[in-house]
């Protein structure tokens, strides 16, 4: 019988694409691959260590692993490991710890009996990773760029994953064909802070693009989280010729207050970011926006506050990625004084997640009425349910398998932020 393997990834979509490509190596292994929660063999945790909620997912993650498997091997792996191993190795039941470069080795450690291994490598070498078959997503991610050469006065990425790094163009563009091949449609290009690929690579980021879109068999491509300094016209022509890029965009925004941005060491003020979104609109009319904010950074007043609060008000941004300030270890923001009250940042960020579900509404009613290109990814009741081009999920009622098919959809009814429609 062969050995299993359960996954579970907390986190960004460059965590998704690193999970998928260490499944794919447990299969060649000779692992078979079950769903997370079923007693496993091993049980790997890719982990995020960006705010509490996530540390204190992942513990809540490792808890439930060592109940559901408790004669399995419990492995954790990623950002949280990186920066708490002591932490965990106090937790019962973990077999490996394994930081965010060691996570790649995990056949070189994991037929060791000895008692909770600790493996933290902090090397800047660069570890590719793409969606698998191995795993079960319909979209690819393919991973061009790790690490962070920024120092924002609230991020633990940098320490947790070094300074910054990328792949060659020519191997995402080899990496993009496989994947295609694979029969992956839509290929999402991600990263720690993917606009800083010229900088780290000496390569442009608009020749990657360039490259990826002429693989043939791609339908679809999008990118992860943009900086929006680092967005230029020349990037936005190369992605509006190629008439595979979705009208979609991640652009954080942090804060609509320039005390705070400056205090956040961010790299643009609210009038650079304004001007910013207005030129992806210009070029992408149609396109939705997702924006991450912090909320509660040490010194927002109610009236810092609010300036972040009336700019998403005024910016076509549609998904918003609201988060409140975690002290975050060995970063200044930590330190600083007049940190906010826990029950004001709740309050904070139930506000501007009020806005943003306003937002994204208003934002898929107006598309009730025509019609667009669906991805579909799964089944859930009798409907199969996928996302349009700017990324709003929709539902269509089919009798026939429309997994992975990308289908021309008339949208004829809203429900909260979803549409429901029929295939023309």
């Amino acid at each position: 019988m062969k050995k299993t393997v359960s996954f579970h990834t907390l986190g960004c979509r460059l965590n998704m694409s690193e999970t998928g490509q260490i499944a794919q190596t447990f299969v060649e292994k000779g692992y078979k691959v079950v769903p997370f929660g079923e007693n496993s063999d091993v049980t790997f945790l890719n982990t995020c260590t960006v705010t509490d909620g996530a540390d204190s997912s992942c513990r809540n993650l490792i808890r439930k692993a060592q109940k559901n498997s408790p004669e399995g091997k419990v492995v954790v792996a990623g950002c949280y490991a990186q920066m708490e191993a002591e932490k965990i190795k106090k937790m019962q039941g973990v077999d490996l710890i394994l930081g965010t470069n060691e996570k790649y080795k995990v056949f070189d450690y994991l037929q060791d009996e000895e008692e909770t291994q600790v493996k933290i490598d902090k090397t800047n070498e660069f570890w590719g990773a793409t969606t698998t078959k191995a795993d079960s997503h319909t979209r690819a991610f393919l991973k061009i760029q790790d690490g962070c050469n920024y120092v924002c006065s609230y991020c633990i990425i940098p320490f947790a994953r070094g300074r910054s790094r990328t792949i060659t163009v020519a191997n995402a563009v080899e990496e993009a064909k496989k994947l295609v091949a694979d029969g992956f449609k839509e290929v999402v290009l991600t990263g720690v802070n993917i606009g800083e690929y010229e900088s780290t690579s000496g390569e442009r980021l608009e020749d990657l693009l360039a490259g990826v879109v002429k693989v043939e068999g791609l339908e679809r491509l999008r990118m992860s989280s943009v900086e929006p300094n680092t967005i230029t016209r020349e990037l936005l022509e190369v992605l509006k010729t190629s008439d595979k890029y979705q009208d979609h965009f991640h652009i954080p925004l942090q804060s609509g207050s320039d005390t705070i941005l400056t205090s956040m060491r961010r790299k643009y003020d609210v009038n650079f970011y304004r001007k910013t979104i207005s030129m992806v609109k210009e070029y992408f009319p149609d396109c939705s926006i997702g924006a991450d904010v912090i909320v509660g950074y040490p010194g927002e007043s109610e009236e810092l506050f609010m300036q972040t609060y009336n700019l998403l008000k005024e910016l076509p941004i549609t998904h918003f990625h609201v988060f409140p300030f975690s002290k975050r270890k060995n970063t200044s923001a930590a330190k600083m004084e007049d940190q906010i009250q826990a029950g004001v940042k709740k309050d904070r960020v139930k506000t501007l997640i009020n806005l943003g579900e306003e937002k994204r509404m208003a934002f898929a009613e107006k598309l009730v009425g025509q019609s667009g290109s669906v991805l579909f990814e799964r089944e859930k009741d009798g409907y199969y349910e996928g996302y349009t081009s700017n990324y709003i999920r929709v539902a269509v009622k089919s009798d026939i398998n429309l997994q992975n098919q990308i289908r021309e959809v008339e949208f004829n009814q809203r429900v909260g932020d979803k549409l429901f429609g029929d295939l023309k």
